[in-house]
């Protein structure tokens, strides 16, 4: 019994700042799958494989802004001619490709043992990248910091239920990063008067 071959086409994208393309794809194929195979970038995680658990999320970077999106469950095609990031593209790297700083929210993860065994890391990284970057062109008001956190993470699972590291984490950083909370200036994760 014979099988019929996947059908490919060219597909050319941008990740993390580099452009690859045109690759040919089979045209069935999902994104994470070609971060893998194709590209080498195995920090998007393949979890449940079917969007729920988030930790294949990357983000797209358009005319909307940042935005995740599930790339367990998205064909890759989808993807052509847009600028995505993974989780491989937040820290600083110096010319040799070495990691000289991690981003802030990699650090504040760092900074409250967010996390257990990790899997899930490249997923949360991503949604409280968006969330900051969200916040810094709409920032909003201290009482609802809380539940805006929980919007952005609630849809991501952690099997080890790392969960209030996480959002202790994001909160800290939110508090401590200026512009993102309306209403005072603020110092050592504390708002005080202006």
């Amino acid at each position: 019994m014979s099988t019929i071959p996947a059908r490919r086409r060219p597909l050319s994208l941008q990740v993390n700042g580099v452009a690859h393309g045109p690759i040919d794809v089979p045209e069935d194929m999902m994104l994470v799958d070609v971060l893998h195979e194709y590209l080498g970038l195995t920090g998007t995680r393949f979890g449940c494989g079917q969007g729920e658990c988030r930790a294949c999320t990357v983000i797209v970077d358009d005319e909307r802004g940042p935005r995740e999106v599930r790339s367990c469950i998205t064909g890759a095609h989808y993807f052509d001619g847009k600028r995505i990031r993974t989780v491989e593209g937040h820290a600083r790297r110096d010319d040799a490709g070495t990691i000289v700083e991690l981003s802030p929210v990699q650090q504040a993860f760092l900074d409250h043992f967010s996390f257990q065994c990790g899997y899930c890391t490249p997923g949360f990284v991503n949604a409280a990248t968006v969330l900051l970057e969200r916040l810094r062109k709409a920032p909003i008001s201290n009482d609802q910091v809380e539940d805006t956190i929980s919007e952005a993470l609630n849809p991501h699972l952690c099997r080890c239920t790392g969960y209030v590291r996480y959002y202790q984490a994001v909160k800290a950083l939110v508090l401590a990063t200026p512009g993102l909370v309306k209403g005072g200036l603020v110092e050592g994760g504390k708002e005080r008067a202006p």
